[in-house]
């Protein structure tokens, strides 16, 4: 015969056993039922050995057209083109914040920025910014501008700059901006200046 106590601890043993497995069940649910977080698509670039310094990043403004100059603070490696590359990464970020006045596709990036002599650099886009970019004149205008305009006020010595994406030529950014040309930095800064006094 079978002890009492045995018989009432196996039955509880059991009971415990069956309550964690419906437990288990419920929660396997609920897992289920929980939306995905949105992934962060943003690039990470390694860290930056360099000074921290105060720039002037020129972000884009949709609503109002124009480029107005928010000041940055910074690191920046001693290098020339890593110091173009960094500006522009940082003009992205700001870009890709949650309330940026100008949104880009997730995963834009700077793949590099050419310093060629005398004056001229050539920005290289991902393919993800190109392809991801909201499609209209003012738009893709505004986002060449700024990307030049921030060079240019930040690296001395730009003259013109020529947009590629993932190292190639591209007729335009998505439909409207021309990235066949090699724009020349004065007329871009005139340009600036004619949004900034409307």
């Amino acid at each position: 015969m079978i002890p009492r106590q045995l018989i009432f601890a196996v039955a509880v043993l059991l009971i415990g056993a069956l309550a964690l497995f419906v437990y288990a069940l419920r929660m396997r649910g609920r897992v289920a039922q929980v939306p995905a977080t949105a992934e962060d698509l943003r690039p990470v670039a390694p860290p930056v050995a360099g000074a921290t310094e105060r720039v002037a990043l020129f972000i884009a403004w949709d609503d109002a057209g124009a480029l107005h100059p928010q000041s940055a603070t910074i690191p920046l490696p001693a290098n020339r083109q890593q110091r173009a590359e960094e500006l522009l990464r940082a003009l992205l970020r700001a870009y890709q914040d949650k309330n940026s006045p100008h949104p880009i596709p997730p995963g834009s990036d700077i793949r590099s920025v050419y310093l060629v002599d005398p004056g001229l650099a050539v920005i290289d886009l991902n393919a993800a910014f190109a392809n991801g970019h909201r499609s209209g004149v003012l738009e893709e205008e505004l986002t060449v501008t700024s990307l030049i305009q921030t060079l240019a006020a930040n690296v001395p010595g730009i003259l013109k700059v020529k947009i590629l994406v993932d190292g190639k030529d591209r007729d335009t950014l998505a439909g409207h901006a021309d990235l066949s040309t090699t724009y020349d930095v004065g007329a871009v800064n005139q340009l600036v200046t004619q949004m900034q006094s409307q």
